[in-house]
């Protein structure tokens, strides 16, 4: 089996995984106990539940250096918090949409449902996506998106820190 992209070939990317405590989390660590192969770009920060999380966590995490940002919850109707994933649904499609606006890649960001007992979908979950990201590449810096703009308006660069 070959490997994953960024397992032990040294180009990992910076790739952040919301996961919901109840469902996705468990997911993820049965495919852990089960050993099953994962891509190692993958940092998950563990949520009691996608509804619990804000658009602007995403926004945030991209703008600041993240490549690419998942967010997995627990299947639709399968909520602990009965209504959570509903609303997480509504807000990450109006966020999925309004991406390209801010100027990054809607293919940055994905999310979707994985139970606690779906290891080897999450498997799968994790593997496409970090093939994904690898294809797209390591995202543009928003200072480096800011430089090229103002240099293809013809405006100067000021320096707001005191270095010139």
């Amino acid at each position: 089996m070959p490997a994953s992209p960024g397992v032990d070939s040294g180009n990992e990317l910076r790739i952040l995984g919301f996961l919901c405590n109840w469902c996705s989390y468990g997911g993820a660590d049965s495919a852990g106990v089960a050993r099953l192969e994962q891509p190692t770009d993958l940092r998950i920060i563990r949520t009691p539940c996608t509804g619990r999380i804000d658009p602007l966590f995403i926004v945030r995490a991209l703008i600041n250096g993240a490549d690419g940002v998942l967010v997995s919850g627990c299947h639709p109707g399968d909520c602990h918090y009965v209504e959570g994933n509903f609303h997480a649904r509504r807000r990450l499609e109006t966020l999925k949409r309004i991406l390209p606006v801010t100027g990054i890649n809607p293919d940055r960001f994905m999310y979707t449902w994985v139970s606690a007992s779906e290891s080897g979908r999450w498997q799968e979950v994790v593997r496409e996506f970090t093939a994904r990201i690898h294809t797209l590449g390591p995202a543009p810096r928003m200072s480096d998106t800011l430089t090229e703009t103002l240099a293809a308006e013809g405006l100067p660069m000021q320096a707001t820190n005191g270095v010139k």
